[in-house]
């Protein structure tokens, strides 16, 4: 990859006049074929039983209903499992969880389709269900053997120190609640090939799944992708719709539109994994830990999916920015009847840092210092206690210089004083403030996944059109990406356009996922992008005799070379005409990622992005209420790309997270019954919920230390994890009322209810 010039600029977001107007296209949006036809899917009323019966004739019957499918319709490979089968498109002999889908139909409108389900007659021999994590650790019913992580000798530290607690922490389940929900349409070819419109995050794997349910050749199966509104990790690997669609369309020959409901959506699809942990650690007076022990379990639903690897991430982030000499980690994968939980922004990673950074704050608590700086006293060091628990030397950390700024320019020593006053004179209202740091890595941790691929073509009027494997679903990829080409060809940005991403154009491409999609495409189109230049260079040499060894400059539409000056657009007619390619792939591959999952040692990631917030609640002692008044954040996004999509990506994570450790309950009855199905009995965070005052920066000392476009860092993921910051605040304010001598019992969310119960019990305690 050629070392492109280091640039910023503030850029509007490719789409965002048509987000705001409607006239953005999304799948749904896209004008459909003559004659297309409607599906539905029918889905399990139970949990967990054995399928005696489905009768589907009342179905077949219904009107406007012109074909239906079950399992017996499936050619190949009846699964739509991404590493690991045990996802049915449609179980032959037992359900597994409630919502699993057992049969679709196809019909003339939506409407006629979504009735047509209604009317199988499904009989069951019901099983027990197992629905929570404690239930499955005591049934021993575990997705895979459990695993051990250890470094050092936490056992003996732990009994050597003079300082010790123990306890346990939960950490809730998230619903993705895109705005665009799973939706698929599919248009039959000739010889059997397929079209697919999908609102997917990963086409190629969407085109894989799709050919080997139909026992064909992926070459037969064409994914198109110009947009997506909203992923966060569901639609990564739920692939359920886009092959239901297709198999309908391969039934009926005709085109096929399905669009699941809101509560379809919610009902069917994954989440994000809820975690338990026990711990036991010790540690010294000044807070630092000397040993470290962890017991941490996760519901996985009722197959693997993503979990092994989710689950593996939360190992890797289980240290956050803190250095754990001795530790120890038991992992548990929780096999449940319920949906399969999927990758959710952040991918296992906040939840192993939520586990650790309860345990730094109720360290603090415990030797009654300030949780920040008992934070501060773990972080890694530069020269010194810099090596994580899995080998990985950190050699880009800022996270005590970022940690300090932020400390400074929030005013946080001041506050807390002034917090203690308010506390002092208000009997029902308390208020509270935290400061937390982050520190992400950068990459799939599944190796072959740091691929990327690009198609780069310059037209003969000097304009470019180019396409890579990355989707866009809001966070502004085509545009950053097109600004590294625009200045890497030195043309108006309005001169580069980007097409749908396309099966047939890049092939064999990653998820956009792991906030590695413009890291990864960005250097893949740069790549494309250095061949054609470099085919240009040297025609301009031969043909004008230029004979410096200095590279050419290519700048405001024309290229500097030499003593000479070029016109582009001239000098891309004269290439055409002399039989110079203007047109090249390109590709990328992330360097020196070297890890082993069995050993579980090396470097996983490529680099770290670094993060801290501080956050001041007000809480309502009467009714649990908590009100955001403040957030100060500080985000390490290195030399960025661009600055205004950055603090979009840096806010939209941030009030994500909130919702995630706030309001945003998941709750499954006995039965297995989901009860959060629905924007009636689901909550997100609202404008309302938003702080009072909101200041986010990007820290300007930041530069990527390896050679990634731009020496840019990501704020895909990591912003997300600003928003602990909020929870602990809320746990500081509910500590006031005992003046700080106990330590609250809170699990996230924290919803008003559960703060209730956590003031209710410090004030027994009391």
């Amino acid at each position: 990859m050629q070392n492109e010039k280091l640039f910023s600029r503030n850029l509007a977001h490719d789409s965002g006049k048509k987000h705001v107007s409607g006239f953005a296209e999304y799948t749904d949006d896209i004008n459909e074929p003559l004659n297309t036809l409607y599906g539905a899917i029918g889905w399990s009323k139970k949990a967990h039983a054995l399928i005696k019966k489905i009768d589907l004739n009342y179905v077949r019957r219904s009107e406007g209903v012109k074909a239906v499918v079950t399992y017996q319709d499936i050619p190949g490979r009846n699964d739509v499992g991404p590493v690991f089968d045990g996802d049915p498109i449609f179980p032959k002999t037992k359900a597994e969880y409630y919502g699993q889908p057992l049969f679709a139909v196809a019909a003339t409108s939506v409407e006629l389709a979504r009735k047509a389900v209604l009317k199988a007659k499904v009989s069951y021999k019901e099983l027990k269900p197992i629905i929570t994590i404690e239930d499955a650790l005591q049934k021993k019913n575990l997705l895979f053997k459990p695993r051990i992580i250890k470094k050092g000798n936490p056992s003996q530290k732990i009994l050597k120190s003079k300082n010790k607690i123990s306890g346990n922490f939960t950490t809730g389940s998230q619903e993705h609640f895109y705005l665009e929900g799973q939706v698929a349409l599919a248009i039959p070819k000739e010889d059997n090939n397929f079209l697919i419109y999908s609102s997917t995050q990963h086409p190629s794997e969407t085109q894989q799944i799709i050919a080997k349910m139909l026992k064909q050749k992926n070459n037969s199966i064409d994914v198109m992708v110009r947009r997506i509104g909203g992923g966060f990790g569901g639609k990564e690997t739920n692939f359920i719709t886009s092959a239901i669609c297709c198999l309908l369309s391969h039934k009926t020959n005709k085109p096929i539109k399905l669009r699941l409901d809101r509560d379809d959506d919610m009902i069917i699809t994954g989440k994000r994994h809820d975690f338990f942990s026990n711990y036991e650690v010790g540690f010294n007076d000044d807070g630092r830990i000397n040993g470290l022990k962890f017991e941490l379990a996760s519901r996985c639903g009722m197959s693997p999916d993503l979990s092994l690897a989710i689950n593996e991430r939360a190992l890797l982030h289980i240290d956050n920015a803190y250095f754990l000499k001795d530790i120890e980690v038991k992992n548990y994968l929780c096999k449940t009847n319920t949906a399969s939980s999927t990758a959710f922004r952040g991918f296992g990673g906040n939840q192993g840092m939520m586990a650790i950074e309860n345990i730094i704050d109720n360290i603090a608590r415990h030797i009654k210092k300030d949780p920040a700086d008992v934070r501060k006293v773990n972080f890694y060091g530069k020269k010194n206690n810099n090596v994580t628990h899995y080998g990985m030397k950190i050699e880009d950390n800022v996270i005590n210089e970022l940690f300090d700024e932020l400390k400074t320019k929030s005013d946080y020593k001041n506050r807390i004083q002034k917090i203690k006053k308010f506390n002092k004179k208000n009997k029902f209202k308390k208020k509270g403030i935290a400061i937390t740091p982050v520190k992400f890595g950068i990459s799939f941790t599944t190796i072959h996944l740091n691929q990327a691929g690009a198609l780069v073509h310059i037209y003969t009027d000097g304009s470019v059109h180019m396409n890579h494997g990355g989707i866009e679903m809001g966070q502004g990829t085509h545009t950053k990406i097109a600004q590294l080409v625009s200045n890497s060809l030195g043309l108006p940005y309005e001169r580069v356009q980007i097409s749908a991403t396309n099966t047939s154009k890049v092939p064999n491409t990653s998820a956009s996922a792991a906030s590695s999609t413009t890291d990864l495409n960005g250097a893949a189109t740069l790549n494309a992008v250095s061949k054609i230049k470099k085919n240009l260079n040297n025609f301009i040499k031969k043909k004008y005799k230029i004979f410096s060894k200095i590279e050419p400059l290519y700048k405001s539409g024309h290229i500097y070379f030499g003593n000479r000056v070029f016109n582009f657009d001239q000098i891309i007619k004269e290439a055409y005409l002399n039989r110079i390619s203007l047109s090249s792939s390109g590709f990328y591959s992330t360097p020196k990622i070297n890890f082993n999952k069995k050993t579980f040692k090396g470097r996983p990631f490529y680099y770290f992005c670094y993060g801290a917030a501080v956050t001041e609640v007000t809480i309502d002692t009467l009714t649990g209420e908590s009100v955001l008044d403040r957030v100060d954040i500080l985000q390490d996004a290195g030399n960025t790309i661009n600055p205004a999509l950055e603090h979009g990506q840096i806010e939209g994570g941030f009030i994500q997270g909130q919702g995630w450790l706030t309001m945003e309950e998941v709750v499954w009855g006995e039965d297995g019954r989901i009860k959060t199905f629905s924007p009636s009995t689901y909550k997100i965070p609202a404008v309302t919920d938003i702080p009072k005052i909101f200041n986010v920066e990007i820290y300007k000392n930041g530069m990527n230390v390896e050679k990634v476009v731009n020496k840019a860092k990501t704020t895909g993921e990591p912003p997300l994890m600003l928003a602990m910051s909020v929870f602990f605040a809320i746990k500081d304010a509910i500590a006031s009322i005992s003046n700080h001598q106990r330590i609250p019992e809170l699990t996230a969310p924290a919803t008003a209810e559960k703060i209730l119960l956590s003031i209710k019990k410090i004030k027994n305690i009391v």
